[in-house]
C-alpha cells in the first residue's frame, strides 16, 4: 500500500488534489484508492493536510496513515520537524518553494519546483495543487497522465480544465525532465 500525505492551507485545494489522485487511480486506473481529509478549524488560510492511500487490492484500513511514502508540501510555511515524523526513512518529499536551497536540511530525498509561481504565470492564481500534482506524476510515475487528464476534465469547466491541463504538464515535464521526453 502507498500511503500519501498533503500538507497546504485551507484554500490551497490539498484535499481536491487527494482525491483527484484516487479519481485518476481508480476510475482511470487499475488500483483502488482512498482519499480523505484531517483538519481543525475549517477555514481559509488554516493548515489542512489529507491523504491519499493506493493499493492494487481493496483498502480496508480508512484510519489516518502513520507513515507515509510522500510528503506534498503545497505551502513551504508548513514545513516544520513535525511535518517529516510520519514520513518513513525511503520517504519522498515533494515541495512547492521558490527557495530550494533552503531546505538542504531535509534528509530525505528532495523534489522542489516553483508550483505557486506556476500556477499565477498560466492560471493567474496562486492555487498550487494542480502542479504538485504534475509534480508527483513526473517524480514517481505512478500516474498516468492521459488519466489524469481525464480527472481534470471531469472536475473542471472547459477554460479552467485547458490552464490546469497546462500546469500539469508543465510541472511534470519540469521534474521529470523535458530533455528526457519524447
Amino acid at each position: 500500500m502507498l500511503d500519501i500525505r498533503w500538507y497546504g492551507r485551507g484554500g490551497q485545494g490539498a484535499f481536491t488534489v487527494a482525491r483527484m489522485l484516487g479519481l485518476i487511480v481508480t476510475v482511470y486506473g487499475k488500483s483502488h484508492a482512498l482519499a480523505y481529509p484531517s483538519f481543525g478549524p475549517e477555514r481559509r488560510g488554516a493548515p489542512v493536510w489529507s491523504f491519499t492511500r493506493i493499493d492494487k487490492e481493496k483498502i480496508i484500513d480508512r484510519s489516518e496513515p502513520t507513515h507515509s511514502d510522500y510528503l506534498i508540501i503545497l505551502d513551504e510555511t508548513l514545513v516544520t520537524e513535525a511535518v517529516f515524523r510520519t514520513l518513513r526513512p525511503e520517504g519522498v518529499v515533494i515541495l512547492n518553494t521558490a527557495r530550494p536551497e533552503k531546505y538542504r536540511f531535509i534528509k530525505h530525498q528532495l523534489i522542489t519546483l516553483d508550483a505557486t509561481k506556476m500556477a499565477m504565470e498560466i492560471i493567474g492564481k496562486p492555487i498550487a495543487n494542480i502542479a504538485m500534482l504534475g509534480a508527483f506524476a513526473g517524480a514517481t510515475g505512478l500516474v498516468d497522465l492521459a488519466a489524469a487528464e481525464k480527472a481534470l476534465e471531469r472536475t473542471f469547466s472547459p477554460a479552467l480544465f485547458a490552464k490546469n491541463k497546462n500546469v500539469l504538464l508543465h510541472a511534470y515535464r519540469e521534474v521529470k525532465g523535458a530533455d528526457k521526453l519524447d
